[in-house]
């Protein structure tokens, strides 16, 4: 059972929750944010330090009703009612009195009461009741639909993770207003002020819907597949999460939640514009869209009888005095707290009969959901067939038509990680590691790797228990890393704990050694130059792979004049540039990475491939701990890489086991690679809401860094005492911010900004084709003490802004690295092409 469940609470507990309540920190946030469920996590956590077990949804719940009860009391005592009072009452009025004082309806009560006593109750209790609200049932009656859709969809918020408002103003519902009579339905002559309500903001993540991205969004829902699935859905998540696949194809960064909620609420638009206007008999409201939503919503339904039969009579389900059908409740949205029954029940019965239903219920439903999750896995391959040509690992149209249509989805190898798949020939074994075909998955690979290590061209060589699972999850972290961070690898996915699918690539036979101290060979090699010496930039070298000459250095002119060719693309000039600039940009990337770790990467080896049916060059093989030389606190003496079994004298099983807790040192250690501790966020302030689209696309550029993005509305002209209060909001929560103002014509809210903060400031004035070249002025000329660059394209402002960031966020400045790098890359090929059409 969890903590605090069916337990009401003690004093003590109210005591230990209002003494965290009371904390100035604790206040501002639960004013200040939409999205409360990490505040009442941690407000649990606090309260667990206290001695008090309660999970953050039950904080949450007596934070609501202790603030109705309050504000109910404070509104009896404002009207002249003395009499009524509370416990706690001063606690409360200490924290809340400068708060405004609502009086709330019995309704209102009713439903906070509601609640804590449901997160108060069995956990079973509340799967039935996330399994009755988060369903989007089908119904084939359009009529229907009509008649209840303005209750149905403006209320399918994810209570998990969003309160109702920014302080959840006592439990309301926040997007429809609920009326007291049959059903809680709307009235229809209503739906006009609701609908503007909820379209606003879709998700409560303070991002409007763009027309693209709508015209996208309604797109995607025209594909008959995907009506279809809609249609015959019970839950829809995973149809969502395709559809936010889709729209990141074109571009589009929105969640499966967001998908869903502006699906609903473009639905939830139409049919309230359509029913009015049939009232009236005048259509004199429009919308956006109305007529691409209205070829939509017009058509016959698209799920054969059979599947709708099969799901109406698998959710229709009879227990006792209890008849569950799902298309009733899609349409009511009623739960079982709401329904009265007309015969008294004993409780025993009662929750014997409610949990019959339960896992009845959940039995039906599951088997819905596998036929349907059989559905939208046919319908991703045959999308991924269809959109081949533009998935990242086979980016190249001239391989396309190279490749038969069998193989398009081979590069998303969809298979659940961990899965069994079929074994192919043995394409490669090394001294480390197994390659295998994927007959499956055709273009992909399997890199299974060894329990061995070994030296000296295998001259020493021994069986290290573990091994292959550190070394398998030093790759796959690394290689995230730089996938991440846009460089190209032949990295599909981890697939166990001891392999990892990749594209199938011809090797190219060069290690290419990028070095920032010099240690090792290279103090053989270069005799009179002392260990510890530094590279700036990093030394390049590449060595030929032939164990029996002992892998010789190579010259980029040897390696030219070899003249090889793999799969199709003979290796010159450009494409051995291509490698050395991308050795250094990674191994810059990774000495980046470790440098929060107070590590020294003291030099990297790496190989590329290249790619089967690409025809390109991407980093191949692993990165992990046989490939580079790793120094904590700059120490060799602390070295914790295959140096450390290099050096062994004798091989002992005590020494192995010192070996194997430095390369698991270093497999913990390299998963924290992909996380950073440094915050950062970018504040765009616009002038006007003209200047949105402008705005938007900042927004946009600061998203591919990672970096988060908030936009506000202020005029330094019209109120420049809300400009600096705004200014202040952001520069008291000690978060680094970057502002970036938006505005034209006399742009006066750079200025004041930059001579009002220590934060960065910089301008990117939205300059029109009639006044831009008087305007800019106003942005470029500025009063002396102030220091506020201006660049005019948006994603130069992100850029900016990410440049500050990278300094001390490596995952930020990874990404920075890679663009450097894939521009770079882009000019050498598009010169490489130019030459060749010229000759």
């Amino acid at each position: 059972m969890e903590c605090g469940v069916g337990k009401h609470w003690t004093e003590e507990e109210v005591k230990a929750l209002l003494s965290v309540w009371s904390e100035k920190s604790i206040r501002k946030q639960l004013r200040g944010t939409l999205r409360n469920k990490g505040i009442f996590i941690y407000i649990a956590k606090r309260l667990q330090e206290l001695g008090v077990c309660r999970d953050w949804k039950q904080c949450r719940a007596k934070y609501k009703n202790l603030k109705y009860e309050y504000r109910t009391v404070k509104y009896a005592h404002n009207s002249g009612d003395a009499t009524k009072t509370m416990k706690f009452f001063h606690d409360l009025d200490a924290i809340l009195r400068y708060e405004p004082v609502l009086q709330l309806g019995a309704a209102e009560n009713g439903r906070c009461s509601a609640t804590e006593a449901r997160l108060n109750a069995s956990p079973t209790t509340d799967s039935t009741q996330e399994i009755l609200e988060d369903e989007d049932f089908n119904n084939s009656s359009l009529a229907a639909l009509e008649a209840t859709q303005i209750k149905k969809e403006t209320i399918d918020i994810d209570d998990d993770s969003i309160s109702t408002t920014s302080e959840d103003r006592s439990c309301t519902t926040p997007v429809a207003k609920q009326i007291v009579g049959t059903d809680n339905h709307i009235p229809l002559e209503e739906a006009r002020n609701h609908f503007k309500v909820i379209t606003i903001n879709d998700t409560g993540a303070g991002r409007h819907w763009s027309d693209n991205e709508v015209r996208a969004l309604i797109n995607i829902w025209s594909d008959e597949k995907i009506q279809q699935m809609l249609e015959g859905a019970t839950r829809n998540k995973e149809i969502f999460e395709e559809i936010a696949r889709r729209l990141m194809k074109h571009g589009i960064d929105r969640d499966w939640k967001q998908c869903r909620t502006k699906y609903k609420n473009l639905k939830y638009e139409y049919r309230a514009l359509q029913k009015e206007n049939e009232h009236l008999g005048n259509p004199r409201r429009k919308m956006r869209f109305y007529e691409e939503i209205d070829d939509i919503l017009k058509r016959q339904p698209l799920v054969p009888s059979s599947w709708r039969y099969e799901s109406s009579s698998l959710l229709s389900v009879s227990v006792g005095d209890v008849t569950a059908n799902t298309g009733s409740l899609g349409i009511k949205r009623k739960t079982w707290n709401d329904e009265k029954s007309p015969v008294p029940l004993k409780k025993s019965a009662s929750e014997n009969t409610i949990l019959q239903f339960q896992k009845l219920l959940t039995e039906r439903v599951h088997t819905v959901t596998e036929g349907k999750k059989l559905l939208l896995e046919k319908l991703c391959k045959q999308e991924e067939m269809q959109d081949f040509n533009r998935t990242q690992l086979y980016a190249d149209p001239s391989a396309i038509q190279q490749v038969p249509a069998a193989t398009a989805p081979a590069a998303i190898a969809m298979a659940p990680a961990g899965s069994e798949l079929k074994l192919g020939k043995k394409v490669n074994e090394g001294k480390t590691k197994e390659v295998y075909e994927l007959p499956d998955i055709p273009g992909c690979v399997l890199m299974q790797s060894k329990d061995q290590i070994t030296a000296g061209n295998a001259a020493r060589k021994d069986r290290m228990e573990g091994k292959a699972a550190i070394s398998n999850t030093t790759t796959s972290c690394v290689f995230q890393l730089l996938q991440e961070a846009g460089i190209k690898t032949a990295f599909v996915r981890k697939h166990s704990d001891t392999a990892f699918i990749a594209a199938h690539c011809e090797m190219i036979p060069i290690e290419w050694v990028c070095r920032r101290i010099a240690t090792g060979s290279f103090l053989k090699r270069n005799p009179g130059v002392k260990e510890g010496y530094k590279f700036y930039p990093p030394k390049i070298e590449m060595f030929f792979k032939d164990d029996a000459n002992n892998d010789p250095q190579w010259s980029e002119e040897q390696l030219i004049e070899a003249r090889f060719c793999f799969a199709g693309l003979t290796i010159g000039q450009t494409e051995v540039d291509i490698m050395a600039r991308s050795t250094q940009a990674i191994f810059e990337i990774l000495e980046k990475s470790w440098q929060p770790q107070n590590c020294t990467l003291v030099d990297l080896k790496i190989e590329f491939g290249v790619n089967i049916l690409t025809k390109e060059i991407v980093l191949a093989d692993v990165i992990d701990n046989d490939s580079w030389r790793l120094w904590p606190s700059g120490d060799r003496s602390q070295q914790k890489d295959k140096q450390s079994y290099r050096d062994l004298k004798e091989v002992t099983p005590e020494a192995l086991q010192m070996v194997k807790r430095n390369f698991e040192w270093v497999a913990e250690r390299v998963e924290l690679l992909l996380k950073t501790k440094s915050q950062g966020r970018v504040v765009v302030l616009m002038g006007s809401p003209s200047d949105l689209s402008h705005c938007e696309k900042i927004k946009k550029a600061c998203a591919t860094f990672g970096i988060p993005c908030e936009l506000r509305v202020t005029s330094a002209h019209k109120g420049p005492d809300e400009t600096l209060r705004i200014k202040a909001e952001y520069e008291g929560d000690g978060i680094p911010t970057v502002f970036v103002a938006v505005a034209g014509r006399s742009n006066g809210l750079g200025p004041v900004m930059s001579g009002n903060t220590a934060y960065p400031v910089v301008n990117c004035p939205p300059l029109s084709a009639d006044w831009g070249a008087q305007d800019v002025w106003s942005s470029l000329r500025l009063p002396s003490g102030l220091g506020c660059p201006t660049t005019l394209s948006p994603e130069g402002a992100a850029q900016f802004a990410a440049q500050i960031f990278g300094l001390n966020n490596h995952l930020v400045w990874a990404k920075l690295r890679s663009s450097m790098l894939n521009t770079w890359i882009s000019l050498k090929q598009a010169d490489k092409k130019l030459r060749e059409c010229t000759l």
